[in-house]
């Protein structure tokens, strides 16, 4: 007679079998950027940008951290005005409180150069390079480069990143910000100098975009998204409701970067907080239909 017992646990133990190694082969053959897709790019990663002088409600440095916290952002790209200047402190304070990343700083300033050091924070410093008018290409990188040199200087003793940050015209063409980065890592051991680059000033390279983000990643510090129409038109949409965003980030998640990804609000008539969901829903839906 068939002893149940014994056979419903040999079963039991095939079936687990069968699924452990289902889990296993299913891991291995993963490819790099499927594993990556939801870490860098889930909520808690993402690094929020351009919310403080866009933001329709003008939030307080506290108001701007609830905020986050009730997005699950953890990650902030500070951009200023003058007259947000008085309230750095504050924010980096906030920020602490509501355990959110100080994670970059528009431009440079010397009262956040000081803060830095009092607070022992360690945001990108994201600046755009200079714009060589005269000379060969060689000499327009190297003439960019050393203007770039006190902050690059500085940012190196204050043990903080310098991200060279497209902002249109020669400064903001990727190969001339590699050519910069190259420079200034061969010629000043510059390593921690890179790239940050923004969709959003980035619409005549939607073509070439692969070729593009090839030539950059091994210099991203950051990479902003954006939705993306031709001719910018219009410059600032939310992910998910342009033509062409999807194709681009499907390219870098297929490369395998596993970088800081931005998202931002850039839309001063608009509540921060509204035009940072619509990225986060419109990035989710995304990811659920690239393969």
């Amino acid at each position: 007679m068939m002893d149940i017992s014994r056979f419903s646990r040999t079963l039991t133990w095939f079936v687990v079998t069968l699924f452990a190694v289902g889990l296993i082969h299913s891991f291995s053959n993963a490819s790099p950027a499927e594993n990556e897709k939801s870490i860098n790019f889930s909520p808690e990663n993402l690094v929020a940008w351009c919310i403080v002088p866009f933001d329709a409600k003008h939030r307080s440095p506290a108001e701007r951290a609830a905020m986050l916290n009730r997005l699950g952002l953890n990650r902030v790209a500070y951009d200023w005005r003058a007259e947000h200047v008085p309230t750095f402190e504050k924010e980096i304070l906030e920020y602490k409180k509501h355990g959110i990343d100080f994670f970059a700083f528009w431009d440079w300033h010397p009262e956040m150069v000081e803060l830095v050091k009092k607070h022992g924070i360690h945001p990108q410093f994201w600046v755009m390079m200079p714009n060589p008018e005269t000379g060969t290409q060689e000499e327009k990188v190297e003439a960019a480069a050393k203007q770039l040199m006190p902050k690059v200087n500085e940012a190196r003793q204050l043990g903080c990143q310098l991200g060279l940050y497209n902002h249109g015209g020669w400064a903001g063409e990727p190969l001339n910000l590699v050519a910069v980065c190259r420079w200034l890592r061969d010629h000043a051991d510059a390593k921690h100098v890179g790239i940050v680059y923004n969709f959003h000033h980035a619409h005549e390279h939607i073509d070439d975009f692969a070729d593009v983000f090839a030539s950059l990643k091994s210099y991203l510090l950051c990479l902003n998204l954006n939705g993306m129409n031709r001719d910018a038109n219009p410059k600032i949409l939310p992910i998910g409701q342009g033509e062409f965003e999807k194709e681009m980030i499907e390219i870098v998640q297929h490369t395998g970067y596993d970088g800081p990804i931005g998202i931002l609000d850039h839309r001063e008539d608009t509540d921060s907080e509204v035009s940072l969901r619509e990225n986060l829903d419109g990035l989710a839906r995304l990811q659920n239909e690239i393969e």
